[in-house]
C-alpha cells in the first residue's frame, strides 16, 4: 500500500510540474514575414522618378509656347492667362459657388473631354469632388477669367485613371474659364 502510495504521489507530483509548466502564459505570434519598408520606399522612388519624367515634358511644353508666360502654382501646376478680367478683384473662397466651364487634354495635344462634353459645372469651392489640381486652380481665377493649366499626373486622375478615357499617371492640360462666382455670404466683407 505504501509502494501505491508513492506511486501515485510521484504522478501527482509530475502532474502538477506538467501542470505549472503548461501555465507559463500565452505565448505571443511572431510574424511569418517581416515587412522592411523597402516596397514602400521603391513606391517612392517610381513616383518621384515619375513626376521629375512629367515635369520634364511641362517644361518642354512651356519653353515651346515662347508667346505666353506661365506661372507656377503653389499646389505644383503651371499655368498662363489667356482671358484677364481686371476689373475683378474677388477670388473664390471656400463655400462660394463657382458656375465654370472646362475641358480635358493630354499634353500631346489629343483631346479626352471637351468643354461640352464636360458642359457648364457648378461648383462649391472645396466642398466638391473634382482633381486636386482643377480644385486648387479655381481659386486662383477670378470671374471672367480664363487661363490654361498643365498639371502632372499627380494633381490630375493620378494612378487611377478615370475609369473612362484618362488612363493611368495621364498628366494633362485644362483650360478653365470662370463664368460667375457667388459669394457665400459669410465671404462678404
Amino acid at each position: 500500500m505504501f509502494q501505491t502510495y508513492k506511486t501515485i504521489q510521484s504522478g501527482s507530483l509530475l502532474l502538477l510540474v506538467l501542470f505549472l509548466l503548461g501555465c507559463g502564459g500565452p505565448e505571443p505570434r511572431r510574424p511569418v514575414e517581416v515587412k522592411s519598408g523597402s516596397f514602400f520606399k521603391a513606391s517612392v522612388e517610381r513616383s518621384k522618378a515619375l513626376l521629375a519624367k512629367e515635369e520634364k515634358k511641362i517644361q518642354e511644353i512651356i519653353e515651346k509656347d515662347s508667346a505666353n508666360e506661365y506661372v507656377q502654382s503653389a499646389a505644383g501646376s503651371w499655368y498662363r492667362l489667356d482671358v484677364v478680367n481686371a476689373a475683378a478683384q474677388y477670388n473664390p473662397r471656400p463655400d462660394d459657388l463657382v458656375v465654370m466651364t472646362y475641358n480635358v487634354i493630354g499634353l500631346n495635344n489629343d483631346t479626352l473631354y471637351t468643354k461640352d462634353d464636360i458642359g457648364v459645372v457648378t461648383y462649391k469651392v472645396d466642398k466638391q469632388e473634382l482633381f486636386p489640381g482643377l480644385r486648387n486652380s479655381v481659386k486662383l481665377l477670378k470671374e471672367g477669367e480664363t487661363a490654361t493649366f498643365l498639371f502632372p499626373s499627380s494633381l490630375a486622375y493620378g494612378y487611377h485613371g478615370d475609369d473612362e478615357k484618362i488612363g493611368v499617371n495621364v498628366p494633362i492640360k485644362t483650360t478653365l474659364s470662370i463664368l460667375k462666382i457667388e459669394k457665400y455670404r459669410d465671404s462678404v466683407q
